[in-house]
């Protein structure tokens, strides 16, 4: 069966285009998501839910369906168990053709790309700062505080509250101080 699926965007606020481009490849069923947020698409999950084998769904766009690559892997993933298909007509993707990488494993890699750039980048940006003498995380308590805030607690007189107002130490950083 021929499923097209369309969701509100901001060029496309009342999936016209979609519904037309959807018309055109000649889908059995429309699904149209009532609106544009990720959040609580209910339309997409009933689809992949009730998917059957053979089923092909059919998007205008990538985005339309996917919030994200690894939104759209996850997607591949659960569309792919049911020996189901996907078919994007912008991109020309049409995983029912196998080619030498299925689009999954590709975009598979991409995740997997995506996510050594963004760590490539936060280390090389955690270097660059520790090298300029800045360091990373929350600032550290001022010892004289956490020296102050040790000496009220062993004194025995003074409450946690007390020592918190009067040094700014938490209970938990006073503990962990304590601890070592």
């Amino acid at each position: 069966m021929l499923i097209g699926y369309t969701r509100p965007y901001y060029e496309d606020s009342n999936c016209e285009n979609q519904l037309d481009l959807l018309k055109n490849s000649k889908c059995e069923i429309i699904i149209t998501e009532e609106h544009s947020s990720p959040k609580k698409r209910i339309q997409l999950k009933n689809m992949i839910e009730n998917l059957q084998t053979g089923d092909v769904i059919i998007v205008a766009n990538l985005f339309t369906l996917a919030d994200s690559t690894r939104h759209l892997v996850e997607l591949l993933e659960e569309i792919e168990s049911k020996g189901s298909y996907l078919h994007s007509l912008t991109e020309q993707i049409d995983t029912r053709k196998k080619n030498s990488y299925s689009f999954l494993t590709i975009a598979q890699h991409l995740v997997a790309f995506q996510s050594n750039v963004i760590s490539e980048k936060t280390k090389k940006g955690l270097n660059e700062a520790k090298q300029k003498g800045n360091i990373a995380g929350r600032p550290r308590k001022p010892d004289e505080n956490v020296q102050r805030a040790i000496d009220m607690y062993q004194s025995k007189k003074y409450t946690l509250s007390d020592i918190k107002n009067e040094t700014g130490i938490s209970k938990s950083t006073l503990y962990r101080y304590l601890e070592n």
